[in-house]
């Protein structure tokens, strides 16, 4: 009997499970016949969907200010955000292999009804922020490359919901595919635009190392923090929590410990690899607009405008622009499906696929097209960062309830995490919260 409870996760929750997170797509990625390192690739996916959530296009004018206003210093903060995430994310894996639900219907047998349902409505409103920001920047990758008006590229950016569920029709594995080879493009264009840079490596280097300028400059400092505030998405501590549990694996005890192993290899590969393209956008920014003397530049299109005769190539700004186009198609599919897991976990409401996408990108397409049409870019800039200040908002309350449920021996059993690893994320969230506090007060007093 105590063997079956451990291999379900524990008996510490109040009721069933009910149907299982994304139940079109759950265990159909079978694990089971694959040996050595296919076993492994077998596992891998999933990891990369969550990255795209490291590199949207919210994260684009952080690292671009950044990079454009005090060169490689803030890349040990970027290399510190990536090691929080990598440790939440870690978290995520466990907890939908251990015990079988998503943190949404975590939360949802968790609480009660008021507090899970306050709960998910921060969690939507935090989804449809994270859509919004990526919403923009598909439509302004679409102006920069094809002149699309950004008012027409939002609702191109609809068309993906078809998309996704043609590729669906055709297996999880094919999203998955999707994703990573938009992510080698993104990779590719941004190599290409280092080589042309030509950044000072030893400088480089050295701006992965903490100094305490960060602290004592207050201008570095909120740049910092908006970099650090911004990284964990609360969308992306949902999406993996349920997008894991695609893969069907042997559901024993060991077999459970194996999978989140293989999971958490999965995304921590995934996310350094984000780090690297993230750190690509501060390098790129550092060793031309700081090397060049331009100050600050946090707008997309006027970096887009500069690269051609910074560095002297009328590739760079192309490159530039394909990679943002591909950064917010990717992003949009991953938190499309996020609002999907949210809404049944949360709400155990059953709706046609088509239906669910439809209605949580229109809420987030509807008030990007209001406000690009009505005031163009520059409302487009501000409602960017709007939707960061949201985030910064909703992200403590699903940061907590992730820490408390894999803590939990009654929930998770023997696959509770290990006391390092709640050590390091408590402190972490604690991190997190001051940060975004800072955040919301300057926001709010127009510090």
């Amino acid at each position: 009997m105590l063997d079956r409870l451990q291999a379900e996760g524990g008996s510490g929750w109040r009721r069933e499970r009910g149907d299982p997170a994304l139940s079109e797509v759950h265990g159909t990625v079978s694990v089971s016949k694959r040996t050595g390192i296919w076993r492994f690739f077998a596992f891998m996916g999933p990891g990369y969907l969550v990255a795209t959530g490291y590199m949207d296009p919210g994260n684009w004018a952080t690292s671009l200010a950044g990079g454009s206003r005090f060169g490689f210093t803030l890349l040990t903060v970027a290399l510190l955000s990536n090691m929080i995430a990598i440790l939440l994310q870690a978290l995520c894996s466990r907890l939908g292999v251990a015990s079988g639900r998503d943190l949404a219907q975590a939360c949802r047998d968790a609480f009660p009804r008021p507090v899970g349902f306050v709960l998910w409505i921060l969690a939507e409103a935090a989804i449809c922020a994270t859509d919004l920001a990526e919403v923009i920047g598909t439509a302004i990758g679409l102006n920069l490359l094809f002149g699309i008006p950004l008012e027409i590229g939002v609702v191109i950016t609809a068309l993906d919901v078809f998309l996704i569920l043609w590729l669906q029709t055709l297996g999880f594995r094919w999203v998955e595919a999707l994703v990573v080879t938009l992510l080698a493009v993104i990779a590719v264009c941004f190599g290409i635009q280092i080589a042309l840079a030509d950044p000072d490596w030893g400088e480089v280097i050295r701006g992965f190392a903490p100094t305490t300028e960060i602290v004592t400059n207050p201008d570095m400092l909120y740049l910092a923090l908006g970099i650090l505030g911004a990284t964990v998405m609360p969308h992306n501590l949902y999406l993996h929590s349920a997008i894991v549990q695609t893969r069907r694996h042997d559901g024993t005890l060991d077999g459970k410990r194996e999978a989140i192993r293989l999971a958490t290899w999965d995304s921590t590969i995934a996310l350094m690899f984000a780090l690297t393209i993230n750190a690509s956008i501060l390098i790129l920014a550092a060793s031309t607009f700081h090397a060049g003397g331009t100050g600050e530049v946090a707008d997309l299109g006027k970096a887009h405008e500069l690269l051609n005769p910074l560095l002297g190539s009328a590739m760079a700004p192309t490159l530039f622009a394909i990679a943002l186009l591909c950064c917010g198609l990717n992003s949009t599919v991953t938190a499309t499906i996020a609002g999907q897991a949210v809404m049944e976990g949360f709400l155990s409401i059953r709706l046609a696929p088509w239906l669910r996408r439809l209605i949580t990108r229109s809420i987030a397409i509807v008030p990007a097209a209001a406000v690009t049409v009505a005031y163009g870019e520059s409302g487009a800039g501000s409602l960017l960062i709007l939707s960061q200040v949201v985030l910064s908002l909703q992200l403590p309350f699903a940061v907590v309830p992730l820490i408390m449920f894999t803590a939990d021996r009654r929930k998770l059993g023997t696959l509770v995490a290990p006391l390092w690893q709640i050590v390091l994320a408590s402190l972490a969230a604690a991190l997190i919260i001051a940060l975004n506090m800072k955040l919301l007060y300057d926001f709010f007093t127009g510090v």
